[in-house]
């Protein structure tokens, strides 16, 4: 146990570092700075605890009793903030930590009220004076591990449309690896719910420490977190991004201001553009990139892909970058694929696999295969 808590302590201390020397930081940055710090903490006191420092010094016990309220919002607004480009909260947003703030003004009375001994009796279960409080936090933390979990699933979809609407390329800046971590974190509450009510509620009586579970997935949890954390890059730097509450579609494209015949001129000049011009080429295009050479308004641009591909940018682009790749395989068959496929527009190999896939339902080999067969 002494290696795994102080594992987890130098992980999430480390790239608590890493984060804030971090250059070009952006808000979700700052707000996964902020996360690593309090995991820090709450790792750190709870290690005090193992080694008996809470007997010693018993003003250490429950300074960390508001922690777990934190962890849900700060995923939630990592999320949030990917997806904005403010660089602060909105005032609503700072209600997610209402909890815990209650459970701290709650816990001032033990904090600043009761000496040494009462401190002592009370985290022994002496003193039974916050059973209930403990009972209705264990609830009230269930509840927000749900909630947040829930609501954080959910904005990845809209992150999701916010990047193919503008990109090309989503290669370190997508948040698919979120998926797996809320998957894992809510594995990780279910596990921790599931010993605490067992062993404090129900007396069963472990014949091991279950909390090596707990802080080994919670460790390995902190790594995964900081090292995607550190290596996405915020979409809103360096780049003018359409907002999906802006982008029009359906039927309200008849209020954007883009009438039909200049729409279909636009699209036109778009057709024309990606068979002369090839932008495609570039791994980086973005939909603004693209909207400045057609000289037109990135959202029109996203109407006109929109309304006459019936596509989003990304995948409008990349049917473009596999028809090349089809083409310079069926030519240059001593080059490799991923050469092939880094000549066409495609910046890595798992992006091209992933796309080509989607686009064609096959795999390039095999769908190069059954080509040169015909």
């Amino acid at each position: 146990m002494n290696i795994i808590l102080l594992i987890a302590i130098f992980i999430s201390a480390f790239q608590f570092v890493l984060l804030v020397n971090k250059r070009a930081k952006s808000f979700p940055d700052i707000i996964l700075t902020f996360w690593m710090f309090v995991a820090a903490i709450h790792l750190v006191s709870y290690y005090l605890n193992y080694l008996g420092y809470w007997e010693i010094y018993p003003h250490l016990v429950g300074t960390t009793v508001p922690f777990p309220f934190l962890y849900g919002p700060l995923l939630y607004l990592y999320i949030l903030y990917s997806l904005r480009s403010e660089h602060k909260l909105r005032r609503r947003d700072y209600l997610h930590f209402f909890p815990s703030i209650l459970s701290l003004l709650y816990m001032c009375r033990f904090y600043f009220f009761y000496s040494e001994d009462e401190k002592r009796l009370v985290d022994s279960g002496e003193i039974n004076d916050f059973n209930l409080f403990i009972k209705i936090q264990l609830i009230a933390f269930v509840i927000s591990a749900i909630s947040y979990s829930t609501l954080s699933y959910k904005l990845l979809n809209n992150y999701k449309k916010l990047i193919d609407t503008n990109f090309s390329n989503d290669e370190h800046i997508n948040l698919y690896w979120l998926k797996g971590f809320i998957w894992g974190v809510a594995t990780i509450f279910f596990t921790a719910i599931t010993i605490t009510i067992s062993r404090d509620f129900l007396g069963v009586d472990y014949t091991f420490n279950p909390d090596y579970i707990i802080y080994s997935m919670l460790s390995l949890a902190i790594l995964l977190l900081g090292y995607y954390g550190i290596r996405h890059q915020n979409i809103f730097v360096d780049n003018v991004i359409v907002n999906l509450e802006e982008d029009l579609t359906g039927s309200d494209y008849k209020n954007s201001g883009l009438k039909d015949v200049e729409a279909k001129n636009k699209y036109k000049s778009l057709l024309l553009l990606m068979k002369n011009d090839k932008p495609y080429l570039e791994p980086k295009l973005t939909l603004h990139t693209l909207a400045q050479l057609l000289e037109i308004s990135p959202n029109h641009l996203s109407q006109i892909i929109n309304q006459y591909d019936q596509q989003n940018f990304n995948d409008f682009v990349n049917k473009y970058r596999v028809d090349e790749f089809i083409k310079k395989a069926s030519v240059n068959a001593n080059y490799s694929f991923l050469a092939n496929a880094l000549d066409s527009g495609f910046n890595s190999k798992s992006t091209f696999n992933t796309v080509f896939k989607k686009i064609k339902g096959t795999t390039p080999s095999q769908y190069m295969a059954k080509l040169n067969n015909k």
